[in-house]
């Protein structure tokens, strides 16, 4: 009998003899050792742990936590509503009673400002979920049903992105009061064109693999196969699709209101503190500044999150470290 050349021909040769299973002798080896075997980790954990690496990523993360837990706190800790004007503090700089001082019709701009920042907020996270959800159904199902319905989707998404949606859009907002349920409303409609052409052209080679012949083969419908097995077999590029769709709606709603053409006083976004403070930058600057600073600090933390996730889910890219 030859003498076994490792460790690994010892363990299998103790496991033939005693009738044990390799594994199981393997980890007993392990832990006469004094070592652990590896365990293999589940792709989350791996796409966590190659996230925590990217130190932009974390800092992205703890500052939109932060601006998050402002917005939802920030109201209760000023003694000032957001529409409630100070009328004995008009246009007055920052102090312990307006910590961001006030806006010239006496409103606390740190209410207003927490404030708006949920309101934006708000609505971002609302079109970036509508819109993820209408170019994943409508890019896999072109790629699915093919023929017809393809050609008619694709039409469709060619059209839409043909014409200056933004026109159509301040158009449609500008009889709505300024109603940000309708702005939001209108930005979804108008905002899952270009995320569906990507999932079309990435569905288009998911479909070729064989466990979605294998579900057509056994009848599956083609809807329960968009849902079941397409959908989450590209669910990385929908997650980054929906952190950069953040990015875009916080800046499409903040242009639409700095134009007047979104969310409109009484209520107040980000973008409605900047149209009023950008003509009392020499008179009052914190009426502009502060705002600004929120807005700037909440579209940086969610740029890295969203190159954190990216680097992390994409295999070739070392910017997360080795897993």
């Amino acid at each position: 009998m030859s003498i076994p050349q490792n460790l690994s021909d010892a363990t299998r040769l103790d496991a033939a003899v005693q009738g044990t299973s390799a594994p199981e002798t393997a980890v007993e080896t392990g832990k006469a050792l004094g070592t652990t075997p590896t365990r293999s980790r589940s792709k989350f954990a791996l796409y966590a742990r190659r996230f925590r690496r990217n130190k932009l990523a974390l800092l992205g993360s703890v500052l939109f936590a932060v601006l998050v837990l402002l917005a939802i706190i920030g109201p209760a800790l000023s003694q000032w509503g957001y529409d409630e004007p100070d009328f004995l503090s008009l246009s007055a700089p920052p102090s312990p009673e307006h910590w961001f001082g006030t806006t010239d019709g006496g409103n606390d701009l740190f209410a207003q400002t927490t404030h708006g920042l949920g309101r934006s907020l708000m609505i971002a996270v609302s079109v970036a979920i509508g819109t993820t959800i209408i170019s994943a159904l409508l890019g896999a199902g072109a790629a699915l049903y093919g023929g017809r319905v393809e050609s008619v989707i694709l039409g469709l998404i060619h059209f839409l992105l043909a014409i200056p949606s933004f026109l159509l859009i301040a158009l449609i907002v500008a009889d709505s009061g300024g109603d940000w349920r309708m702005l939001t409303l209108v930005l979804i409609l108008f905002g899952w064109m270009m995320t569906a052409r990507v999932i079309w052209s990435m569905s288009m080679s998911v479909r070729e693999n064989d466990y979605v012949r294998a579900a057509r083969y056994m009848g599956v419908s083609k809807f329960r196969t968009i849902i079941r097995h397409i959908i989450p077999n590209i669910g990385s590029l929908l997650i980054i699709q929906f952190t950069l769709g953040i990015v875009a709606t916080i800046t499409n709603e903040t242009a639409l209101s700095f134009l007047g053409l979104g969310v409109k006083l009484p209520d107040v976004s980000l973008g409605t503190l900047l149209a009023v403070g950008a003509g009392s930058t020499k008179a009052a600057p914190w009426q502009f500044w502060f705002p600004a600073l929120t807005l700037t600090l909440l579209t940086i933390s969610i740029a890295f999150i969203s190159d954190g996730v990216r680097d992390a889910l994409d295999p070739n890219s070392s910017a997360g470290g080795r897993a």
